[in-house]
């Protein structure tokens, strides 16, 4: 099971986000240094690596996605994939460039559990000038591939 590391939540500012390449950006959270996104605590999924174009999160599905059968909802594992696939993005991005999903693709091939503990690995693919593809995997500890995905994200100029 996955447990919250000690980092502040929060939301970054733009301003502060825009002097940032997305490597820093992350490499500061990742230290605690900036907030992590909300999202990570209501899906208990955690950034834990960046490198340019790579970025890697620990996840493991909390109690609140449970489905009416009784399952971990696929939305869970959307949410960590389109983490994964637009973080992967961004942390190619030089400072003062963001993004903004144009698309996402995800297939569910096994079903998550509550209690396990799963990695998400996120890929760019290509990345131009105005436009930035990734992929992604979520893999049990075992390395079965529990959902896949891809993205088309919009690069552009960030306010600020």
């Amino acid at each position: 099971m996955t447990t919250r590391p000690d980092r502040p939540l929060g939301a970054i500012p733009l301003e502060t986000m825009a002097k940032l390449s997305g490597l820093e950006l992350f490499t500061r959270m990742i230290a605690g240094e900036l907030p992590s996104p909300p999202v990570s605590e209501v899906s208990n999924q955690w950034m834990t690596s960046v490198e340019k174009g790579r970025v890697t999160w620990t996840c493991s599905p909390p109690a609140n996605f449970v489905n009416p059968m009784g399952g971990v909802h696929g939305g869970w594992a959307m949410t960590v994939l389109d983490s994964a696939l637009a973080c992967a993005v961004h942390s190619a991005l030089p400072a003062g460039r963001g993004y903004t999903t144009v698309e996402v693709k995800t297939n569910l091939t096994r079903a998550p559990r509550l209690g396990e503990t799963y990695t998400c690995l996120g890929e760019v693919i290509t990345l131009g000038r105005s436009i930035g593809t990734s992929e992604a995997k979520l893999v049990d500890q075992d390395g079965r591939v529990m959902a896949f995905g891809t993205t088309t994200c919009l690069i552009m100029d960030m306010p600020g």
